[in-house]
């Protein structure tokens, strides 16, 4: 009985282990496309948005002070996302692929 007992326990240590690691990673994986999305954001509205000029370097500053309700979205970070995006536009056939995403800024910022 106990043999039995002693497989049951790690067959449920492992499962553990196992589901624990492949959640980090999904988590991971689903935070890494989040910071670049909101980097591309960033970076298109600056270089099309018709109040670039208003908002200037007080745009990350702004964001993060409307956006303050949300965990994660200071300044630094919304710099980092940013940053993200320029260092690694590649990753955006990634992020269309996993999330069959289409986001058009010009149209929902009515930019020309």
């Amino acid at each position: 009985m106990q043999n039995n007992f002693d497989f049951l326990i790690q067959n449920i240590d492992t499962t553990c282990s196992v589901t624990q690691s492949q959640s980090i990673r999904s988590v991971s994986k689903s935070l890494t496309i989040r910071n670049w999305l909101i980097g591309y954001y960033i970076v298109e509205f600056e270089q099309n948005g018709q109040d670039r000029a208003m908002y200037g370097d007080k745009l990350i500053r702004n964001l993060a002070d409307k956006l303050s309700h949300k965990k994660g979205m200071s300044a630094t970070n919304l710099k980092l996302f940013k940053m993200l995006y320029i260092a690694y536009p590649q990753i955006s056939q990634t992020v269309s692929d996993q999330f069959k995403i289409e986001y058009n800024l010009k149209k929902k910022y009515s930019i020309k």
